[in-house]
């Protein structure tokens, strides 16, 4: 994935997606795509930590691997959510019994508790992707690092009505030694990519679906957005995507934790 608009901004054009790849390929597993043999279908159904439970440290180096094995998959989402983009991507999803991860802005959580709230009930995983998403992060001082992934946390426990984020993706791959340690202290993994589908670019519903195609065997998990600008080719890419998949015997799962 490429770094967003810099500063505090949001949304933006996409550049550099190299430098992104460069960023998250440390503490990556090697995964071949064709190794192993198919494994069922069927999504996991296990979300996101329960209310009121104990905190637990988790691995603070970032995370690549699917807990669907060899042949698994993991779809994620970031961004949202977005009143317009996030229930399409839902209905998606829904529509092939698959579950993903949302990497949610905090600023965009507390705007839309309604539909944290629903992503939680379709048995999807929560991921803290900062409550800006600032893709210079990682040049900002440690208290701020510490703002924006703990008040993120925060807005997205709250708005989910107590569902914690089990993930924490920092924007444009921005990690710090600081910020993974922050998240994993807070029971939060850090989430990277293997295969980013540059949707976020609005290439093409073709330039989307053949950039997953071609990229798979970089390893499972896959960057795809709810917001930031018209999504309708991600949400017509994930339509193509999904089956595909499927019919390539891949499973859908989560993310090692």
């Amino acid at each position: 994935m490429a770094r967003h608009s810099g500063g505090r901004g949001w949304y933006g054009k996409v550049v550099g997606s190299a430098l992104g790849v460069a960023v998250l390929a440390t503490g990556a597993s090697v995964w071949t795509a064709q190794a192993g043999a198919a494994g069922d279908s069927s999504p996991k159904a296990a979300a996101s930590a329960t209310p009121g439970s104990d905190v637990q440290r988790v691995e603070a180096t970032i995370v690549h691997t699917s807990d669907a094995g060899t042949r698994g998959v993991n779809i994620t989402i970031d961004d949202g959510p977005d009143p317009r983009w996030t229930p399409q991507v839902l209905d998606v999803l829904r529509e092939y019994g698959v579950k993903a991860t949302f990497c949610m802005v905090g600023t965009q959580a507390q705007a839309h508790p309604d539909l944290v709230k629903e992503v939680v009930a379709a048995g999807h995983r929560l991921c803290d992707h900062s409550v800006s998403h600032d893709t210079t992060m990682d040049k900002k001082p440690e208290a701020y690092q510490s703002q924006e992934i703990l008040d993120a946390e925060r807005m997205i426990t709250e708005a989910s009505g107590g569902i914690r984020p089990m993930y924490y993706r920092a924007p444009g791959g921005a990690f710090t030694p600081y910020s993974r340690d922050l998240a994993a202290s807070r029971g939060m993994r850090p989430l990277g990519w293997n295969v980013d589908s540059k949707d976020f670019e609005r290439p093409g519903t073709n330039a989307i679906v053949a950039t997953v195609e071609r990229e798979l065997h970089l390893g499972p998990t896959i960057l795809f957005h709810d917001a930031g600008g018209d999504r309708t080719q991600t949400v017509a890419a994930l339509r193509r995507i999904l089956p595909w998949l499927k019919d390539q015997g891949y499973s859908f799962g989560f993310p090692v934790r």
